[in-house]
């Protein structure tokens, strides 16, 4: 990799999306790992073939992009699902992921992982890992706000990911965000200058 990495990571709802934006605005670089999902389970996709292939025409919505209420589905009825979910999409979006680093250019690069703690193959790429975190109740209010989705069932997501505390010792940086988007962005221009004095160099 030309420059230094920076992994951003936090549990669903904690304001990773936010903070990445912010960081872009600073003339960051950010290459986002669920942004690079996105476009490979869209329409003309590259998963889309391999993914059809392995669960049927069931999970392709009538636009040709994943269905990903059928998908979530399947995954969390199932973790063999899920496994084979995992099997196809992580490598395409590893692959991704590095072309992207390889041709950023800025004073480091952020690499956005909501589960890097969870990759071994992701941390292997960071220098430093940027955890953005709150208090469960505010993820909480936060997913349903946005998605629709029960208590119930942003609660399982929050299950099925490494709980707070053990986020919290991994990380290197931390960034709280159980308050305003200002406060937020505060933080990040906070670390951006650690990041400015401590990783950057010259390209």
């Amino acid at each position: 990799m030309p420059i230094e990495i920076v992994g951003l990571t936090g549990g669903i709802g904690s304001g990773k999306s936010a903070a990445a934006a912010h960081f872009a605005t600073l003339g960051v670089p950010v290459v986002d790992t669920d942004v690079i999902a996105h476009v490979l389970t869209a329409a003309d996709g590259a998963a889309m073939p391999l993914l059809a292939a392995e669960f049927g025409r069931q999970v392709v919505a009538a636009n040709g992009a994943l269905d990903r209420a059928a998908m979530r589905a399947l995954a969390f009825a199932d973790p063999a699902n899920r496994r084979r979910l995992e099997s196809i999409l992580h490598p395409l979006i590893r692959a991704e992921s590095v072309r992207q680093l390889d041709t950023a250019r800025g004073p480091y690069a952020l690499l956005v992982v909501p589960l890097l703690f969870e990759n071994p193959d992701y941390l292997a790429l960071v220098r430093r890992s940027l955890l953005v975190d709150c208090a469960e109740e505010v993820q909480l209010a936060r997913v349903q706000a946005r998605s629709g989705l029960t208590a119930e069932e942003v609660r399982a997501i929050m299950a099925a990911q490494m709980p707070r505390a053990q986020r919290l010792a991994r990380a290197d940086d931390v960034i709280d965000n159980d308050g305003s988007l200002a406060a937020l962005q505060l933080q990040v221009e906070a670390k951006h200058q650690y990041y400015l004095a401590n990783l950057a160099h010259s390209q």
